[in-house]
């Protein structure tokens, strides 16, 4: 961590209400599920309701889009919670930073519904954005914890399919690996107050429902990368999820894709969601700002 780097004070509230609401394994799913409604949008937003091959969705767009982008976006959750509607605030920020219109993806969830009914869904969304005579240059995919690692599974998806692969991808504190055999989930288990080994290890099993923890369609870690378009990937250097960013990375590269890793310092997990509570907290900007340079890089070259 760079020493020289002091946490806003934003950023130190919402660090002290993740620790406030820290993970209770005696908690049920609908318990775990409660108190969670749609976050608004920034001002100057139209949310509207759609019909995505079955799959419901909800275009966010800000303002007036400066081009013919279609960011899909998929919320984290633990593939077990969230839903288009929470996402609002986020696709809002998104839609902002990337000039675009942003297409919020509410997959099916465990334990009702597990694997691979999310990646059905991811995929069933995506065609249906082609469909519509979206370009497939004109498509970035991308999400938040597990809906990051489910963006990385809708790649091999696709490259497993032979249908198109969008322009590409953006992972927030992406979820890889369902077997949570990261480094950092001991390393780093003091410093991350809202994501434990012991939480993803009962959600990934109720999500896999009996299948292999390294199914290449369920964590994507173990897909086979290669030929894969450009990906950014942020993550707090202090998540317990940290570690899978980086493999993840290394194996991209690896194997001949143009992938980037932004490691922020002091950031919890999936800080991108905290913009309705948080909207000027600078770290969050920057990562949005980040995220609007990458995307504008992407579409000149």
């Amino acid at each position: 961590m760079d020493p020289a780097f002091m946490p806003s004070d934003q950023l130190n509230e919402l660090l002290a209400l993740r620790r406030a609401n820290t993970y209770n394994p005696e908690q049920t799913i609908e318990e775990l599920r409660s108190g969670r409604a749609g976050l608004e949008p920034r001002a100057n937003t139209i949310v509207e309701s759609v019909d995505a091959n079955g799959v419901y969705c909800e275009w966010v767009v800000h303002g007036q889009p400066e081009n013919d982008l279609v960011y899909m976006f998929f919320h984290g959750g633990g593939y077990y919670r969230g839903s288009a509607q929470e996402s609002r605030s986020i696709g809002s920020s998104l839609s902002a930073a990337c000039r675009c219109r942003c297409l919020t993806v509410d997959y099916r969830l465990a334990p009702e519904h597990p694997f691979p009914a999310a990646m059905d869904d991811a995929y069933a969304a995506y065609r249906w954005v082609l469909n519509q005579g979206v370009s497939p240059n004109s498509i970035i995919v991308g999400g938040s914890s597990a809906g990051g690692g489910l963006t990385a599974t809708l790649l091999a998806k696709l490259k497993q399919e032979g249908d198109p692969l969008p322009a590409g991808a953006i992972l927030m504190s992406p979820w890889t690996d369902l077997s949570q055999c990261a480094t950092t989930y001991a390393s780093n288990a003091d410093s991350d107050p809202t994501i434990s080994k012991e939480y993803l290890d009962r959600m990934s099993k109720l999500y896999l429902n009996g299948e292999d923890a390294e199914h290449p369609l369920a964590s994507p870690f173990y897909s086979d990368l290669s030929g894969l378009p450009p990906i950014l990937v942020q993550a707090g250097s202090s998540e317990t999820m940290f570690g899978d960013a980086v493999a993840y990375v290394a194996k991209a590269r690896a194997s001949g894709v143009k992938a980037r890793l932004e490691a922020y310092d002091d950031v919890p997990h999936g800080w991108h969601n905290s913009a309705h509570l948080f909207p000027d907290m600078p770290e969050m900007l920057e990562a949005f700002e980040a995220i609007g340079t990458w995307v504008a890089g992407l579409l000149s070259s």
